[in-house]
């Protein structure tokens, strides 16, 4: 019989539903028409701190759980919602894991973070471009790029904010 750390089952669910709640969030406001598809992507958040906390197999649990969770609640399972959120959030987290892992003395925060969210869009890219099976998609990535680096700086602040202050068992 495998054996649990109470403390750490409970943290992970704990910021399971943290992340859902900030998914939930950003869901709810209206995207203004000039920036369809840009998202503070306040749940990187969660992953972010999640792989420096844990590692790197404990964030994407908490994104896989995440993402079909809150696409149960919003009514969007198995839609194209829900994919392009599934393999953004796992190939994010993916990379900055690896990133954080390997190359944490030469990338700071705000590094990781910041190439976490330019994948995150790439990864939404190429799945998009599956779903539509079109490759003109890919015309809209710098777009979308000149946010994710914005968004990417700003996840990467909060992180370090939090680690800061962190006070969590």
């Amino acid at each position: 019989m495998a054996r649990y750390d109470v403390k750490k089952v409970v943290f992970l669910g704990l910021v399971t539903s943290l992340a859902m709640s900030l998914n939930i969030l950003e869901a709810a406001i209206p995207i203004p028409a000039p920036f369809p598809g840009a998202k503070l992507g306040l749940a990187n958040v969660v992953s972010l701190f999640v792989i420096i906390r844990y590692g790197l197999g404990e964030a994407i649990l908490v994104n896989i759980l995440r993402t079909t969770l809150t696409s149960l609640i919003l009514g969007t399972l198995l839609t194209p919602t829900f994919y392009l959120s599934f393999s953004g959030g796992i190939a994010s987290a993916f990379t900055m894991g690896i990133v954080y892992r390997y190359f944490s003395e030469h990338f700071s925060m705000v590094s990781i973070s910041v190439v976490g969210s330019v994948t995150h869009s790439v990864t939404q890219i190429i799945v998009a471009s599956f779903i539509a099976d079109t490759t003109g998609l890919f015309l809209y990535l710098p777009y979308l790029l000149l946010f994710s680096v914005p968004t990417g700086i700003f996840v990467g602040l909060v992180v370090m904010q939090i680690l800061r202050h962190n006070r969590f068992p």
